[in-house]
Order: structure tokens, then C-alpha cells, then sequence
């Protein structure tokens, strides 16, 4: 489950998205343009410890983008270079954010839901000692391969950034579709998503062998 706070963030998510964006290689839309939000999850981290969530995003007129992103507390070691930006959060403090395909916690999380059908994080408020859920504003299903473990990774992956961004990492290659489409995923590992006004699946994520 993922703990959501009622709090403030300055810059924005999609102010800080703005600034980023336009200099990514699979960019698509008009620079400056308005970046807005289509439709989102969250993976939970076992530990606790970073904010992992995806957003589906539009920049402008623009085709829909997806952009993994991960919360830190503190810099993540050896990845200044997918650092989206930073951000101060009203309850948490100052938040490191970096593009997710380069977090090994965002890597691991991926696998299992690629590999062992792991879902999305149920969100929710504490609200008066209660917990108050907030509705998904999108679906998202992994598969169920027989016989794969997915791998927990620890150190950076490799990444290779582009429309798929390649992320090796463990012995096994992610591929993430940074436009998703409704292509067969050459791989029964896959994960698919569907929102409001997209109803058929389409490809988000699928992994293979090295």
C-alpha cells in the first residue's frame, strides 16, 4: 500500500516535468506547452523507503508519454545524471526526484510486475487514524510466467534511453515503452494498462532473457 500525503510540493510534479521533458530523446510534443496529467499508479517499495510512481502524461497536443519517476529523502548515489529534479515537500521535507528507469528500487518493482503479475500499490490517506483509499485512475496488469523469479536489484541498471528504454539489470532486460501502444510485447512477460477514454490494454512494459 502506499501512503499518500496531503501536502504541498514546490516545484510541482509537472513543473519540474516541464523543465525535464523537452530534453529527453523520446520527447514528443511542444516545448513550453502545458504538461498535463492523463493517468497514473504507484508500486510499493518494500522497504518503505522511495515513492514509486508512474505517470502517463501530455505535453501539449502531443502523443501520451510515460514517465516512471521515484522519491527519495536523499541523493541516490551515482544517478546524477537521471535526476529529474528536486522539490520541498510540505510533510517529508526535500525530495530527490529521478527518472525511475535508472532507480534500481523502481528496476525490482517493474520486474515483479512484468514476471510475477505483482499489481499496483492501493493508495490511500490517513485521515483521523483511518485510512481513506483513493480510487486508481488507471488499471494496470502484469503477467504470471512460469517459473520466473524476478530478480531484487540492488546496484544501478544499465540504461539505454529512448521511445523503449532498455533497463538491464540481474540477468534479465526490461523494456519500458515511454509511448505506450498497442503492439504485441514480443514477450509473454508484459505489462499493460487501460484508463478512462483507453480501454483497450495497451503495452507499457515487457521483459526478456538475457
Amino acid at each position: 500500500m502506499a501512503l499518500l500525503h496531503r501536502a504541498e510540493l514546490r516545484p510541482t510534479k509537472l513543473e519540474l516535468l516541464t523543465a525535464w521533458l523537452p530534453g529527453r530523446p523520446w520527447f514528443a510534443g511542444t516545448a513550453g506547452a502545458d504538461v498535463t496529467r492523463v493517468a497514473g499508479w504507484r508500486f510499493d517499495d518494500p522497504a518503505g523507503e522511495v515513492g514509486i510512481e508512474t505517470m502517463l502524461v501530455r505535453v501539449g497536443e502531443g502523443p501520451v508519454l510515460q514517465v516512471p519517476l521515484t522519491y527519495r529523502g536523499a541523493p541516490l548515489p551515482g544517478a546524477d545524471r537521471w535526476l529529474v529534479g528536486t522539490t520541498e515537500h510540505s510533510v517529508l521535507g526535500p525530495r530527490w526526484v529521478y527518472d525511475g528507469s535508472a532507480d534500481p528500487v523502481y528496476a525490482s518493482a517493474l520486474a515483479a510486475a512484468v514476471l510475477a503479475g505483482a499489481g499496483q500499490a492501493e493508495e490511500y490517506f490517513e485521515v483521523d487514524g483511518r485510512r481513506e483509499v483513493r480510487p486508481p485512475s488507471m488499471t494496470v496488469t502484469g503477467s504470471r510466467v512460469g517459473g520466473a523469479e524476478p530478480p531484487v536489484v540492488d546496484a544501478l541498471p544499465e540504461v539505454v534511453d529512448g521511445d523503449l528504454t532498455l533497463i538491464s539489470a540481474e540477468g534479465i532486460e526490461l523494456v519500458l515503452a515511454r509511448r505506450p501502444a498497442t503492439a504485441a510485447a514480443p514477450s509473454e512477460a508484459r505489462l499493460t494498462g487501460t484508463w478512462p477514454g483507453q480501454e483497450s490494454p495497451l503495452v507499457l512494459a515487457y521483459a526478456t532473457a538475457h
